[in-house]
């Protein structure tokens, strides 16, 4: 008997006639099978997308979304089939399952306007959880990072791809693996901080945890996005190569070996170059160099900007044939550069097939490897045939709960936390009260209810001043604002001032309120001028200090602001990095004693207003140079900084080779002991300096952390098993390289805290080392 599937309008197929419907067969063949049948425009269909809910007067949630609006209904963009489906959950509030009904529904009919019945993709934003409305809240990425636990990350990861698969989404938007030199940059926050290393450990980390739900994880923004010139969003990029890929590459090029499954182009120019028309980036680096095979997707409007922003096309269509003949293969949100544009490029004999074949067979893929073309594909997402959505699961909040707490870095404390349990404290602060400043930027709240206070958060969330008050119910609390996020209004000041006075603590919370595009004050399109504290907030910190009462100083933020200035006043000072829905409770356990600090600093908190020079990865000239410069750049608090309730002692570091070939590889072994009265974890932090080089080298650079949970007077030995990729660089001709020579190695609890230290040397012939083997330090650790 011949089986038949239904086909386009309902005519029946053999399943002989769709052999990229078998999934018996290699995905090759499959997707040669059904190349050989499409035309033109359903090819190029398949590189274009729509965004059936943004809404021209709407939060504007994308550089550009008020003014491109809608590009057309769906029954006429998708008359040829679709290539994505642009954020069905992330655009306007609704209940989850209303939104998964009205995917299945653009489902159906993009798959029956389609001659072979081809389903889109459907993607959305997932940086800090699932952006949909009720989705769990997770810390911002920087907070995530601060937690230096991979393990940890991966979770989450597997979580928000749950989450995401569940609802019928394939693709996530995530994550950004921008490396930060610049803390103006207002998306420092969606960042994993400044380390490349740090940056890989725990973008890997979390990316397979969203594709092992079977989601395709998108690395952002390729590339140099974060280097733009003072720190301002789209600004261009003035880096050279070898900046390029010792420092903002790497992370990508790990995250391509490691599988990940799409990859997103920067809006910034580089040197002069548009990166989404970069065949450079793109082909020759991308793919050529790393051998990535995903698909390259355009930030939103990526092409209309080749066009209006960076002026290096004349119209749409030769935007498109720039972008196409670069590496993209996708346009998003939606079709302009592609759509008609590109399909009449084409039959100009302006752009060749065989480019848009190229992009589609991507593409096509893709597809088959999520299940999309299997002849057993269902159009409703898991959920909709559950009958149930749960976005923000109560295993889900325990785990953004645990992310929140692990993320809080104690900077200073002189004793007066933990907090005492009785007696009177005064809370002040414009983030003490407020839950949305615990939300990044790319959360729904932040996102897309800005200016929709009444429709609530979608999750249950606490803010610190409820958190504390049931965390610590026999003290006598009194709470005032003292000043407004961003707003210069100084008359609560004299009442936060009084307050502080008449009580035995003050806990003052200041800090950030994310959004988009000017809206907050971190987050995308909300950069800053320097590094002071958002409005009258650094008044408000001054004038409490003033009192000469013990303050317990919080700084919830999504960029390191210049507070170092207040560490000798302070009792304590703790760093937080917008901890999510669990933040409040997080801190407040924090605060209480109830739980112990561990994060550490992923970024360094400068001690000035300037911020120079920005991060602890720089040459010997980035140092203070005090008889050549009046400024000095020295950092308050430096990169991997971070106390806790107990002491902790690292030493005995010792390398198993005095000497290792430029090929080889070398064990370094160094004790960790808890020498307090409580259980902690201390991340053991290892790094390394290149004393002399054919090029400048940073002072000092990450190799290699591991996170250790020691009870009171445990001690471990943590070994790390460094190959000497790890110690590639870019050298004057160009190429990445090692080199013989003397390598000095510190250990310690921060970049600048290293007792520990010893010395390998390199011996050999250099050795050419563009192609990296070994991206990570494998860890053992021996308890005793």
């Amino acid at each position: 008997m011949t089986t038949t599937v239904p086909g386009h309008n309902g005519l029946p197929h053999t399943a002989d006639d769709r052999p990229w419907a078998d999934s018996t067969l290699p995905t090759s063949e499959r997707v040669e099978a059904l190349l050989a049948r499409l035309t033109l425009p359903e090819k190029v269909a398949q590189l274009s997308s729509t965004w059936e809910d943004i809404e021209a007067d709407g939060p504007e949630v994308a550089p550009g979304s008020n003014h491109f609006g809608r590009v057309g209904d769906l029954d006429e963009v998708a008359r040829h089939g679709l290539g994505q489906l642009t954020r069905p959950y992330g655009t306007l509030p609704r209940p989850a399952l209303e939104h998964a009904r009205l995917l299945a529904e653009r489902q159906r009919q993009v798959t029956a306007q389609s001659r072979f019945g081809i389903p889109a993709m459907a993607h959305d934003e997932c940086l800090t959880g699932f952006t949909a409305y009720g989705a769990t809240i997770y810390p911002t990425s920087l907070g995530m990072a601060a937690t230096f636990d991979p393990a940890l990350i991966r979770r989450v990861g597997e979580a928000i791809g749950n989450d995401m698969a569940e609802a019928g989404v394939h693709q996530g938007l995530a994550p950004v693996v921008d490396v930060i030199r610049d803390y103006r940059w207002g998306r420092c926050e969606e960042t994993f901080g400044e380390d490349p290393y740090l940056v890989g450990e725990l973008a890997e980390a979390y990316v397979l945890g969203v594709q092992s739900a079977g989601v395709v994880a998108t690395l952002k923004h390729f590339a140099g996005y974060s280097a733009s010139m003072g720190g301002r969003n789209h600004a261009p990029v003035r880096i050279g190569r070898r900046e390029l890929f010792d420092v903002v590459l790497p992370p990508f090029e790990r995250l391509v070996a490691a599988g990940v499954g799409s990859v997103m182009n920067s809006y910034a120019e580089i040197d002069g170059e548009a990166p989404a028309a970069s065949e450079w980036l793109l082909t020759a680096v991308l793919r050529d160099q790393w051998g990535f095979e995903g698909t390259v997707v355009s930030d939103y409007w990526s092409l209309p900007f080749l066009v209006n922003a960076h002026r290096v096309a004349s119209d749409l269509p030769a935007a498109g044939a720039l972008a196409l003949r670069a590496g993209m293969d996708v346009e998003l949100p939606d079709q302009r550069g592609f759509g008609e544009a590109l399909v009449g490029s084409v039959e100009r004999g302006q752009v060749e097939e065989s480019v848009v074949d190229r992009a589609v067979r991507r593409v096509l893929r893709q597809k088959i490897e999520l299940g999309l073309l299997d002849s057993d594909w269902d159009p409703r997402p898991p959920a909709l045939r559950a009958g149930a959505l749960d976005l923000d699961k109560a295993e889900h909040r325990r785990l953004a709960h645990a992310v929140a707490r692990s993320s809080a870095a104690l900077l200073t404390n002189d004793g007066t936390l933990p907090l005492p349990a009785a007696g009177r404290i005064a809370l002040i602060g414009p983030c003490a009260d407020d839950v949305r400043t615990m939300f990044g930027c790319y959360s729904f709240p932040n996102h897309v209810l800005a200016d929709r206070e009444d429709l609530g958060n979608g999750v249950e969330a606490t803010s610190l001043r409820t958190a504390l008050i049931t965390e610590l119910p026999d003290v006598e609390w009194s709470f005032t604002q003292g000043c407004p996020i961003r707003d210069e209004d100084r008359s609560g000041i004299r009442a936060a001032v009084e307050a502080a006075a008449a009580a035995d603590v003050s806990v003052l919370v200041v800090g950030d309120k994310a959004g988009m595009f000017g809206i907050g004050t971190s987050g995308e399109g909300c950069d800053v001028e320097d590094l002071r504290l958002p409005g009258v907030q650094e008044e408000l910190v001054e004038a409490v200090l003033g009192t000469g009462k013990p303050v317990v100083l919080v700084v919830s933020s999504g960029r390191p602001y210049a507070v170092g200035r207040t560490a000798s006043s302070a009792a304590a000072m703790v760093q937080v990095f917008l901890p999510g829905e669990e933040g409040g409770r997080a801190v407040a356990e924090l605060l209480s004693g109830t739980a112990n600090f561990s994060g550490k600093l992923p970024v360094q908190i400068p001690a000035s207003h300037g911020g120079q020079p920005y991060t602890y990865l720089h040459p010997p000239l980035g140092d203070r140079q005090s008889w050549l410069s009046n400024l000095d750049p020295s950092p308050a608090f430096p990169f991997g900084h971070g106390l806790s309730y107990t002491t902790f002692g690292i030493d005995r570091l010792t390398v198993d080779h005095e000497q290792v070939p430029t090929d080889g590889q070398f064990t370094v072994s160094v004790r960790v002991r808890n020498t307090g009265g409580v259980q902690g974890a201390e991340t053991v932090q290892l790094y390394a300096v290149d004393p002399v080089a054919q090029v400048t080298r940073p002072v000092r650079s990450l190799l290699a952390f591991a996170k250790i949970h020691l009870e009171p007077g445990e001690q471990a030995t943590v070994r790390f098993h460094v190959h000497t990729d790890r110690l590639a660089f870019t050298g004057l001709d160009g190429h990445r390289i090692v080199e013989a020579g003397e390598i000095l190695l510190y250990a310690g609890s921060s970049s600048l805290d290293t007792p520990a230290q010893g010395a390998v040397v390199l011996v050999g012939e250099e050795r050419d080392a563009r192609v990296v083997r070994h991206h990570t330090v494998p860890v053992t650790v021996q308890r005793k």
